[in-house]
C-alpha cells in the first residue's frame, strides 16, 4: 500500500517537478529540493507506515476475535488463551520496525526515480512505474532478511 499509492504519488509529484524546472528554479534560489521536498514526504511515508502498520494489527486482532467468537460460536477465553500461546510482544515490535524501514524505502526509491525521470512526461510515468516496481522487490527481499534474523533471535512460540 505505502509502495503503490503512497510511492507512486511521491515520484509523480517530484517527476512532474522535475521536467517542469520547478527543482532546477529552488536551486537556484538557494532552496534545497531534498531538504524541502524529499526528506518531509520520506518521514511522512516511515509514519504512515507505522501507524498503518499498528491499526491493521489491532483490527486484525479484533477481527479475528470476531470471527472466531460471533461467527463460530466459539469462546473468549479459548481465543485469548491460543491467541497468548501463539504471539508474543516481540512479534509486535518487529512489525513495527519492518513497517519503520519498508516506509523508509518506499519514501526513498520513490522520490530517486522521481527526481531522476527520463523523457518528459512519457519518462515520468516510466519513473513512477519503476519505482513501484523496484520497491516491491527490495521489500520482499529485506522481509525476507529480517524475518530470517528474527527468527534466529526469537524462536517462534507454541512450537
Amino acid at each position: 500500500l505505502i509502495a503503490g499509492a503512497g510511492g507512486s504519488a511521491i515520484c509523480a509529484d517530484l517527476g512532474s517537478r522535475k521536467i517542469r524546472e520547478e527543482l532546477d528554479a529552488m536551486e537556484v534560489m538557494g532552496v534545497s529540493p531534498v531538504q524541502r521536498l524529499v526528506v518531509p514526504r520520506v518521514l511522512a511515508t516511515m509514519a504512515v507506515a507505522v501507524l498503518l502498520n499498528g491499526m491493521v494489527s489491532v483490527v486484525g486482532t479484533l477481527g479475528g476475535y470476531f470471527f472466531n467468537i460471533v461467527l463460530q460460536g466459539g469462546t473468549p477465553g479459548a481465543y485469548l488463551s491460543s491467541f497468548s500461546a501463539l504471539a508474543q510482544l516481540p512479534d509486535l515490535y518487529i512489525s513495527e520496525i519492518k513497517a519503520l524501514i519498508f516506509g523508509f524505502i518506499a519514501g526513498i526509491v520513490a522520490a530517486y526515480r522521481g527526481l531522476n525521470p527520463r523523457g518528459g512526461p512519457k519518462g515520468v510515468g516510466d519513473a513512477v512505474n519503476q519505482s513501484v516496481v523496484i520497491t516491491f522487490m527490495l521489500l520482499f527481499f529485506v522481509n525476507m532478511v529480517l524475518t530470517g534474523i528474527y527468527l534466529q533471535i526469537v524462536p517462534p512460540k507454541g512450537g
